[in-house]
């Protein structure tokens, strides 16, 4: 684990007769893959000493005889599990030699952090909570769960609050059992202070890695402004908060702002010679392939609500290799329109073919400044904000409050401020995460708002490439990959006044445009067809959302919309093999299929007719949910419905025939509730209740038979 450490200082008496801290187990993400991460608040003044119980342990502090609170912080991975930081101690109490009471003398408070868009929210902190719970461990206060879909600040920020007061209770406790009354009634004046007083104890500086928000936020510093002009608040007529206005209470409010995160990073202009790094140099997951688009169609008709693309990759003349069921990445930039609207707004028009180096700041204040390894060390100004940073990320509270030094307006430095304080914790979720509002929204609705460059190296984060399912089999077309996607569309709103499409799906959409429209304009010298467009990939594996091995275990596949992407390829796959193996049993398959209308957005659906009428595929069931139907019973609108109405044939392939179900597609509006459907299936079939037909579901997701590619 990259760090942990023990909180909030003078509270347990050490040798020499001082209190020391509660130990506090901290389980990060792995170093910069981790988007959540959390501020406990206290502890360097005490003297806070390191507690590490992942990849070292430390024999000054052991859990096995730990008398006072503990405190743990640990996030989840993408698919459910802890963190690499904390498997060994997961392994650890997982032991199943261990006797029910071996943990009985340990206290302790659990924070979990996770994203409910993902399958198995915080199943890290509710996996190392149960197990402790299990092996005799006591709570001394509740657990909490934060999720970074919503803003991890709205359960963080009160937990850690109600923290200082649940220690105040086990300490008095204490003292009523041990009798050190002087020593206690210190701790006690402590925590009578203001809250924002207590927040001025810092964490170690092994937990700093766990810190809400970037580099150097610390302290939570007290605003104590009023508002004595009324257009620092907008015009009388106002009466409704917005992204640049406020009212009360927040308006008339001191506010609790996070310290001044420290600059760290130095930006040198140099001169306009030399080459821009290659773009695999920015990507540390694997090797990179430059390939060609050689086709691109649109699967939906002009008038669908949503455009859907697939396109052809020419990967013949690389080592790239894939199974049906994988997915892969695409090296993405940003739209070069807003690079040139940000450098006009930055007053750098001039200087964006210029090559800029990237330090890390001599004297920082920062404490393990690093160089990102996302910025390289020397390239152009416009290869940074096209290649590297993520324009589009909706910006942390942090990075608010240092655009506050850099606005010049009396009335939007406050309202910045409001927005980054914990008196508008609600403001920021309404009007900054739940509108998708990003930099260039704030520059242009803050207009005296001018950062410098560094500012934005330091705050905005890597611009990362985008994952897709593959849509084909490598059995099938030898050399070719298929993938689909719609093209993603912002509408205009109140911070925004023009639409915007996604930053891959635009690009990807705007450069098979002359693959799609082929004009004279499009064609090559020859005047043949267009010339093929080359885009840069690399592989992600999945390592478990495969066809069964055994091909005759039968499967179903639940895919709506663009969710169909991998199964195509499921389908291809088993066609080839049907044709070259006419000796071997093939299981039944099953695919449920759903889009809003039937002629407009049934993806392949003369390749579903085709697979059909060859016996690849055994059973296609397809709903339409915006086409008014004329029948006496209404068929079913969404695949959830379709899948109850075949309850007895799921339960016998999942149940009886140990066979597999995939799902493919948006999880809140789609994957939830078809999990949903298979456990009443589940606890229809099987006379269970729901509890249990749910750990039915659990086990076959264990037995990784109930498997899930899904996306927010």
């Amino acid at each position: 684990m990259t760090g942990s450490a023990r909180t909030a200082g003078n509270f347990r008496r050490s040798p020499g007769g001082h209190l020391r801290p509660p130990a506090a187990a901290a389980f990060p993400r792995r170093a910069g893959a981790g988007r959540g991460r959390a501020e406990l608040g206290p502890a360097r003044r005490g003297g806070a000493k390191g507690l590490c119980l992942g990849s070292r342990i430390c024999p000054r502090y052991n859990l096995e005889t730990e008398k006072d609170p503990v405190v743990i912080v640990i996030s989840t991975t993408g698919t459910g599990d802890p963190p690499d930081t904390a498997r060994k101690f997961v392994k650890k109490i997982q032991d199943t030699t261990l006797l029910p009471d071996h943990f009985a003398h340990l206290q302790y408070g659990l924070l979990g952090l996770g994203d409910s868009e993902y399958t198995f929210f915080c199943n890290g902190g509710k996996t190392v909570d149960r197990r402790l719970q299990e092996l005799g461990a006591q709570h001394f206060y509740d657990t909490g769960l934060a999720d970074d879909c919503v803003g991890l600040e709205l359960v963080v920020d009160p937990w850690i609050d109600g923290l200082w007061l649940a220690l105040k209770e086990v300490f008095l406790l204490q003292k009523e059992k041990e009798g050190m009354s002087s020593d206690v009634d210190a701790v006690s004046s402590s925590f009578s202070a203001a809250p924002h007083v207590v927040h001025e104890l810092n964490l170690s500086s092994e937990v700093q890695n766990l810190k809400l928000e970037d580099g150097g936020v610390r302290n939570s510093d007290v605003l104590t402004q009023k508002l004595v002009d009324i257009n620092l608040v907008g015009s009388v007529g106002d009466t409704e908060p917005s992204l640049v206005h406020s009212v009360p209470p927040v308006s008339q409010s001191a506010l609790n702002i996070p310290a001044l995160p420290p600059e760290y990073i130095e930006v040198q202009f140099q001169d306009t010679h030399g080459e821009n790094p290659h773009l695999s140099s920015l990507i540390s997951e694997g090797t990179t392939f430059e390939v060609p688009v050689t086709k691109a169609v649109q699967l939906t008709s002009e008038d669908a609500i949503k455009t859907a693309l697939l396109l052809e990759l020419d990967i013949a003349d690389t080592v790239f290799d894939y199974q049906p069921g994988d997915a892969f990445c695409v090296i993405c930039p940003n739209n070069v329109n807003e690079v040139e609207e940000l450098l006009q707004i930055l007053g750098l028009s001039e200087k964006g073919d210029y090559f800029v180096c990237v330090k890390v700041k001599q004297g920082t204040k920062k404490k393990g400044a690093t160089h990102p390894q996302h910025i390289p060390e020397r390239s152009t100004l416009k290869f940074i904000l096209t290649w590297c940073l993520e324009l589009r990320a909706i910006p942390k509270k942090a990075f608010l409050r240092a655009l506050v030094e850099c606005t010049s307006d009396a009335g939007e430095k406050r309202r910045l401020q409001e927005l980054c304080s914990r008196q508008g914790a609600s403001d920021y979720t309404r009007f900054i995460r739940e509108s998708n509002v990003c930099l260039l929204d704030l520059l242009h609705a803050f207009p005296s708002c001018k950062p410098s460059l560094n500012l934005l190296i330091e705050h905005l984060p890597k611009l990362q490439a985008r994952s897709y399912s593959v849509s084909s089999s490598n059995l099938y077309q030898p050399g070719k990959l298929w993938f689909v996607f719609n093209i993603v569309e912002f509408p205009a709103c109140p911070t925004r006044a023009v639409s915007w499409k996604g930053v891959c799906t635009g690009w990807l959409a705007e450069l098979v445009a002359p693959l799609l429209h082929p004009n004279k304009n499009t064609l090559d010298t020859k005047g043949g067809k267009p010339s093929a467009e080359k885009i840069c990939i690399f592989a992600r594996p999945n390592n478990t959302f495969h066809l069964p091995e055994d091909p005759s275990v039968p499967f179903m596949m639940v895919g709506p919309g663009t969710g169909i992407s991998p199964f195509i390829g499921f389908l291809q796959h088993r066609q080839k093999l049907r044709e070259e193996h006419t000796d071997w049993e093939f299981g039944e398959t099953w695919l449920f299929f759903g889009c809003r209308h039937q002629h407009r957005d049934y993806l392949f659906k003369e390749e579903l007719k085709c697979f059909l009428e060859n016996g690849t595929l055994t059973h296609l069931k397809v709903c339409f949910s915006r086409d008014s139907s004329t029948a006496e019973v209404a068929p079913p609108k969404y695949v959830q419905d379709a899948i109850r109405l075949y309850a007895k044939e799921v339960a016998r392939v999942l149940l009886k025939e140990r066979g597999y179900f995939y799902v493919c597609g948006d999880k809140k509006h789609m994957a939830d509730g078809v999990s949903d459907a298979v456990v009443d299936i589940i606890s229809m079939e099987m006379e269970v209740d729901k509890l249990e037909a749910m750990k039915v579901l659990a086990m076959l997701r264990e037995a990784k038979r109930y498997l899930q590619d899904v996306w927010s």
